[in-house]
């Protein structure tokens, strides 16, 4: 692509975000960019790395959009600069783990732009502290081009139950969550000294409604999420039961299975 290393400092100088939720925008476009780079506009971005040339960068844009380039000329830049001479690995390794470096060099430089805007524009510990946690919801750049992102979302959304399985040393119920089956959500056992978590399940899960006939979660009734569209359903609804759960890897819904492709 064209346009120079001005297009990395460029863009700070025509664009220059002030509050919290400005600069979290800035982040988001960038950082979509550069995901777009690494996995859906991969053989293109592969084939712009040639090792024969010089020192290249890839800067993300506020517009979604990407760029492999020179560094800037300026000293010191208008902006942060990107890792530099990312080509010259590229031959030098697989081609996921050379993904994968790039990932990690473009997530350190994501948050440097965000916390130098934040710097320029006197952010306080309160603003750094919300904008570090509006980034920090999202997966990183790494996380999403090696698949690390869905499984941290396995985690998450059934952290409560297994806090309530792990407590019981004597409870032989397969943890939830893991990496190689699908997740769900079996019913609590009722025990005295796990009432609190519970209400704590309870609560998490209180506002999921069941994506086949729009119920409401209880903490009695199991449940399955879909790994393609990530919704919620009763097993009921599906026909699945806890038993076969247990031995599926990847649970697609009885909508997504009837797609071809991932949305």
């Amino acid at each position: 692509m064209d346009g120079g290393g001005a297009g990395g400092g460029g863009a700070g100088a025509q664009y220059n975000p002030r509050t919290v939720e400005e600069v979290f925008r800035d982040f988001k476009g960038r950082r979509a960019g550069m995901i777009r780079a690494l996995t859906s506009d991969v053989e293109e971005f592969y084939q712009q790395c040639d090792p024969e040339k010089e020192n290249l960068c890839l800067y993300g844009f506020p517009s979604e959009q990407w760029e492999v380039n020179l560094p800037a000329e300026e000293v010191p830049p208008e902006l942060p600069e990107p890792a530099l001479g990312i080509n010259f690995a590229r031959d030098g390794m697989q081609e996921k783990d050379w993904l994968s470096l790039v990932a990690v060099h473009s997530d350190a430089w994501l948050l440097a732009v965000a916390f130098y805007f934040g710097a320029r524009f006197g952010f306080d510990k309160a603003d750094r502290k919300r904008l570090f946690n509006m980034i920090n919801d999202l997966p990183t750049i790494f996380e999403v081009v090696t698949g690390a992102a869905k499984k941290q979302q396995v985690k998450e959304k059934t952290s409560v139950s297994n806090h309530s399985s792990n407590k019981s040393k004597s409870n032989s119920k397969p943890q939830r969550g893991s990496e190689s089956q699908a997740k769900y959500s079996k019913p609590l056992q009722p025990k005295d000294e796990d009432e609190g978590l519970d209400d704590e399940d309870e609560d998490e899960h209180g506002e999921t409604l069941c994506g086949a006939c729009g119920e409401n979660y209880a903490s009695d009734e199991f449940w399955i999420c879909c790994d393609i569209c990530e919704k919620w359903f009763h097993g009921k609804c599906v026909k699945i039961t806890p038993a076969r759960a247990e031995h599926i890897k990847q649970y697609k819904c009885p909508s997504c299975s009837n797609k071809r492709a991932r949305p």
